[in-house]
């Protein structure tokens, strides 16, 4: 089936990007698939853009949602960015398989981009098809839908559409196209295909186009650029810290994989850890533990100079006036990083006001953790109980292999407990929204995708959907998706899915 330009009913676009100079990006029309069949809609998502989600799932929509018609309004186009990769610079990258149709206002005045993944060969393919086969995209689903349900900024799905065609990996795949939302995809990568260029005009209208979509405060001073990059820097940092406080682990920090808008984007070889150790790695193209779990700061931060030193045209005239002022902007990252990252940790234990050692205290059970194999998740869910006296710690011990290790923190903890002014049930809910029981764990992620792709069983990737979008609850009738796997369920290795 041909792709076809002509209007179709979808949504009103106002497309921004679209109207900078070529040199951003290619335009192009998605490559068309054999047999669309639409197999998930976010329908709260839909409501929130303001589409309607009926429309949405009628042959006519699905047809776009698969690339095989272009709508109304829309403009698709593969967005030119570089990278670094695993510390190497990459001069050209791009969408290799990723389309952006356009960009909506939603609900609440937001702008937001609307984007195909695994809609065909772009110019930036390398090579590749240009396809996504739908382990990769049920497991960006779930995953991203379940960080939008935890509170931490994320890119969205809002559907996966199956192709009838298949994709040859190391096996041959059945298909499919994810429709991703986001405030925008523009990366620290974006900036650097420019700067590798020297484009110093392109860097300067990059950069005002950012400060327009996302940081439009940062326009009224006498130094918008500064502003712009500690903003960023701002928000990236109070990122990271949030995937720390619920022990995210993204996989492939690539600077190419970094939003400007403060997001997680890119959910390829992702996890949520299981048993704590802060060089906890998934990521089977990791080989060398850069994105490992406890690394992910100063990977950002890292990342985040990057950023500082294509903008170093725009921060002064003067190179060296320039250098300083990113380094006073790069500075700052640990601060905040810390700031909030002591916060959440706070939160996790019950701890509503701020006393000097608290951190130390925090870091001691995260120690103990380590050692003695404890579930992250399930430690920190169980002490919302323990909280309220020691009845509750044995259900938290259970989790160590030294139960002692545990006994020996928790007495220190009570002690400090005891120096709160606040009530027992407000420490409680406060823990509990800080500490959710349930998160998508490699296993069930597995179990869900392998039902998917081998028995066309979509039935185990719904409930577990259903289940990570409540995490804060205790949902008892889905006990088992709270739980630790079993030895010969853990997932040591997670694959990017290109």
């Amino acid at each position: 089936m041909d792709v076809q330009a002509e209007a179709a009913e979808f949504c009103k676009f106002d497309n921004s990007y679209a109207r900078l100079p070529d040199r951003f990006f290619a335009r192009l029309q998605p490559t068309p698939v054999a047999a669309p069949r639409l197999v998930r809609l976010n329908t709260k998502l839909a409501f929130d853009l303001g589409l309607n989600p009926e429309k949405l799932a009628a042959p006519r929509s699905v047809e776009i949602l698969a690339g095989n018609r272009v709508p109304q309004g829309g403009e698709p186009l593969a967005m030119a960015y570089a990278g670094h990769q695993f510390g190497t610079f990459v001069p050209q990258l791009g969408d290799g398989r990723a389309i952006l149709l356009g960009e909506v206002i939603d609900r609440g005045g937001v702008r937001r981009d609307i984007q195909l993944k695994g809609a065909g060969p772009t110019p930036y393919s390398r090579r590749g098809d240009g396809r996504a086969a739908l382990g990769p995209v049920l497991r960006e689903y779930i995953v991203s839908e379940a960080m939008a349900a935890l509170g931490i900024p994320t890119t969205r799905a809002l559907a996966v559409v199956t192709t009838g065609e298949p994709v040859w990996r190391e096996t041959t795949l059945p298909g499919a196209v994810l429709t991703r939302v986001a405030s925008s995809h523009i990366r620290v990568g974006t900036f650097q295909f420019f700067a590798a260029r020297r484009d110093v005009d392109a860097i300067r209208r990059l950069a005002d186009h950012v400060i327009a979509r996302h940081y439009p405060e940062a326009s009224g001073g006498a130094h918008p650029y500064r502003a712009l990059l500690d903003q960023v820097i701002s928000r990236q940092a109070a990122l990271i810290a949030q995937w720390l406080l619920v022990g995210f682990i993204h996989g492939v920090m690539n600077t190419d994989n970094m939003s400007i808008a403060g997001e997680t984007i890119d959910y390829g070889p992702c996890a949520f850890m299981d048993v704590y150790h802060p060089r906890a790695v998934y990521s089977s193209i990791d080989q060398i533990g850069r994105y490992a779990y406890g690394n992910q700061p100063d990977i950002a931060q890292w990342n985040l100079i990057r950023l500082a030193e294509t903008l170093l045209p725009l921060l002064a005239e003067d190179n060296d006036a320039a250098i300083k002022e990113a380094q006073e902007a790069i500075g700052e990252f640990a601060k905040v990083f810390d700031t909030a990252y002591a916060a959440g940790l706070r939160r996790k234990l019950g701890l509503l006001e701020v006393r000097p050692n608290d951190i130390s205290l925090a870091q001691d059970l995260l120690d103990r953790m380590a050692h003695n194999g404890a579930d992250f998740t399930q430690v920190f869910r169980r002490l919302c109980d323990a909280a309220a006296g020691p009845d509750g710690d044995t259900a938290v011990r259970t989790l160590f292999a030294d139960s002692v290790a545990f006994d020996g923190w928790a007495a220190r903890w009570r002690h400090r407990l005891s120096q709160e002014s606040g009530e027992s049930n407000e420490r409680r809910s406060v823990m509990r929204a800080a500490n959710p029981a349930f998160i998508p764990r490699n296993h069930l992620v597995e179990e869900a995708i392998i039902a998917a792709v081998n028995e066309g069983d979509f039935s185990p990737f719904e409930r577990l959907l259903s289940v990570v979008s409540t995490p804060y609850e205790d949902q008892l009738a889905f006990g088992r998706y709270a739980d630790p796997p079993r030895p010969d369920q853990v997932v040591h290795q997670t694959f990017c899915g290109t």
